[in-house]
């Protein structure tokens, strides 16, 4: 047989200690026992059977120590040969001493000791109450009944039991006879288990620390003895990595807890209980958020948390609020990481892979755990295509990190144009690209050489497109995505606009709140309808439509992402939005030449056509937008399909004639020329 673990064989000698005074206790009742006749005996432990049981020898613990200092003796030849002892660390973590360790023990030994639940039911006086009670755990550790400190030391309010390490049931009953457990995953820990209690794994987050300067203020904050501290975070999980390295920096480990979903669980404060015990069992912080969740929804699984024994640092988007807690904690702002900063962050994950980055990070908005799971899927999405890591299978990587909140308020599109399915004028080509170029460097420009400054600006980029329908404006936006490696969020104005006054603001700010937590391009169509002019008050309808605009205007300057507004009526939008948009770009419509590379582009293979297609004629004779002449090739191409033939001039001069009469055209002669007879 294998020598026992440090962690047991010390365990087993503080148990030993227990046991003598167990002994004793048995010994006292035996000699004190009034009714040794009692005709109902058999219903509980007997005499005889109490002495069997202490006669019958316990598991060799692997040790003969029957006194606390032979115990702490063994303890420090343990520990000072390199073996750290769990019992000793969580009395150092949950600031116990001697008795509150002794009230655990006492607690625990029928759950490592079988003998000792029928011996407790004899003491008790009780066969069915085979645990320990208030009053017989305080008889164990030699402590009075009415002695005021030790029962403290059972109460709500006491160490033991508002850590977690014990608990107290039958609260209805006398003090006295109150049943002590202690928890499975405190006696798991005590004989050496390391792994989380299995109902806190769903709500644990990787913390991947990250070191920057504001983690060393923060280390140097808690050597001085802060306990809580808040970290106003603009990107979503930064906080968390700066507060796991701020831990790193005083030795500690890192808990990292996400509390956007401890409020739908059945009993916050047991979770919230479970996860500070877990970071006493590891010697860690606890860094938590965000924190406005769990204000929100559980304000006393919070205020438990700013309490607890263990350093805490909580994050979230929000200003501290003094009414959280009547604690006050340090707080500070994470500023997003700068593109050196992303490089090397990208470069810890890519390792070999890096130039598969290619520029993608400079303008991306991810936490280090965000990049972590991003290179990961992009890993598996290049094994799934059996090729190397690519740029393509980053953006994937990235796209998989935006959260689905953002998908209730807009439509998500997977961008799958490029430039070169882009027909635009060559002006518009490089306003286009200037936009990439703005958005791919706004934070050298707006925070490392300090463009942006004052007023609660944001580093967010808008742009304008202004056109007919049909010029290619929402293709642009896809293009600008696909270039970023970006998303494209189409705003549903069905859903944002409102009849009710304030609601319409509400639902903007929703949508640029999310927006704010994604790598993505958000993307208002019939921008005018909310970005419009505003107007002399003439009564309330005025007066509120104002304030909407208002807002809009402060909401856009504060913005830090990506936003394209789209309108066919650019005189609409209000002259204050102009000044405070990045670009404003005209879409006109296609000239004769474009209207041929759209022609030629829409007709293109796999499609099948006759070699009778005119599309110089085509070009020349129909002034039509781009988007108009999609919707003609498909109606051709819809015509040939159902005739069982390749596209040909007939089917095309007839979906333009349909086109027409969609636009309210006329069909004139002059325009479709020879192939007016060609028409159904």
């Amino acid at each position: 047989m294998s020598p026992p673990s440090p962690d047991l064989a010390y365990l087993h000698a503080r148990l030993a200690v227990i046991e003598d005074r167990v002994r004793a206790l048995v010994q006292h009742r035996q000699a004190d026992d009034p009714a040794p006749e009692d005709p109902f005996r058999g219903l509980y432990v007997s005499d005889e059977t109490a002495v069997r049981l202490l006669a019958t020898p316990a598991a060799d613990p692997g040790v003969d120590t029957r006194t606390v200092g032979q115990a702490e003796e063994l303890g420090d030849r343990l520990e000072g040969s390199g073996h750290p002892l769990s019992l000793r660390r969580l009395a150092r973590s949950a600031g116990l001493d001697d008795l509150d360790l002794d009230l655990v023990l006492a607690t625990l030994l029928p759950d490592l000791d079988s003998r000792f639940e029928r011996l407790y039911g004899y003491l008790n006086d009780d066969v069915s109450r085979r645990r320990a009670t208030t009053g017989l755990a305080l008889a164990v550790v030699g402590a009075a009944p009415d002695d005021v400190d030790a029962r403290a030391r059972l109460s709500p309010s006491g160490g033991l039991v508002r850590q977690g390490l014990l608990h107290v049931e039958d609260g209805d009953r006398p003090f006295l006879t109150r049943a002590l457990r202690v928890p499975d995953r405190v006696t798991a820990h005590l004989l050496g288990s390391v792994e989380p209690a299995p109902e806190l794994a769903p709500y644990l987050l990787d913390p991947h620390p990250y070191p920057v300067p504001l983690a060393a203020r923060l280390g140097r904050a808690l050597t001085s003895g802060a306990r809580l501290l808040h970290l106003r975070e603009h990107t979503p999980g930064t906080g968390t990595s700066v507060g796991a390295a701020a831990f790193a920096e005083v030795g500690l480990g890192a808990i990292a807890l996400d509390l956007s979903q401890v409020p739908g669980h059945p009993a916050p404060d047991e979770l919230i209980r479970t996860a500070c015990r877990e970071a006493i069992f590891s010697d860690a912080g606890l860094v938590a958020g965000p924190v406005e969740a769990l204000a929100r929804a559980a304000p006393e699984a919070l205020r438990m948390l700013t309490t607890a024994a263990t350093p805490v640092i909580l994050t979230g988007a929000d200003t501290w609020d003094p009414q959280w807690s009547t604690q006050a904690p340090l707080s500070m702002t994470v500023s997003p990481l700068d593109p050196a900063e992303r490089a090397e962050v990208w470069a810890q994950h890519l390792g070999a892979d890096l130039a598969a980055l290619d520029g993608l990070a400079e303008h991306l908005v991810l936490a280090p755990a965000q990049v972590a799971r991003a290179v990961a899927a992009a890993r598996t999405a290049a094994a799934a295509d059996g090729t190397s890591l690519g740029r393509e299978h980053l953006q994937v990587g990235v796209q998989a990190q935006n959260a689905a909140g953002l998908e209730r308020l807009a439509r998500r599109i997977r961008p799958e144009v490029g430039w070169e399915d882009l027909v635009v004028t060559p002006a518009v080509g490089t306003a286009l690209r200037d936009v990439t170029a703005r958005a791919r460097h706004r934070h050298t420009v707006l925070t490392a050489w300090r463009m942006r400054r004052g007023g609660g600006r944001g580093v967010g980029i808008t742009a304008l497109f202004g056109g007919e329908s049909g010029t290619g404006k929402t293709m642009a936006a896809e293009v600008i995505a696909h270039d970023l490696g970006l998303d494209l969020y189409t705003v549903n104005l069905a859903t944002v606009v409102d009849k009710y006054i304030g609601e319409t603001e509400k639902n903007l700010e929703r949508i640029f709140t999310e927006a704010a937590g994604v790598s993505a391009v958000l993307f208002f169509d019939e921008a005018d309808a909310v970005f419009g002019k505003r107007s002399s008050v003439k009564d309330a309808h005025d007066r509120y439509a104002n304030i909407e605009s208002a807002y809009l205007l402060q909401r856009l300057e504060s913005f830090d992402g990506l936003a394209v507004l789209a309108t066919n009526l650019r005189a609409n939008i209000d002259e204050a939005f102009t000044r405070r948009l990045d670009a404003i770009i005209d879409f006109p419509a296609p000239t004769e030449e474009l209207r041929r590379e759209l022609w030629s582009r829409c007709l293109a293979p796999p499609l099948p056509v006759t070699d009778d297609l005119d599309l110089d004629f085509c070009a020349r004779s129909f002034e039509l937008a781009g988007g108009d002449i999609r919707s003609a090739s498909t109606t051709a191409a819809y015509l040939a399909a159902a005739a069982g033939r390749p596209v040909g001039m007939g089917d095309l001069v007839s979906a333009v004639q349909q086109e027409y009469r969609k636009l309210g055209r006329l069909v004139l002669e002059r325009e479709f020329g020879d192939y007016l007879g060609l028409v159904r």
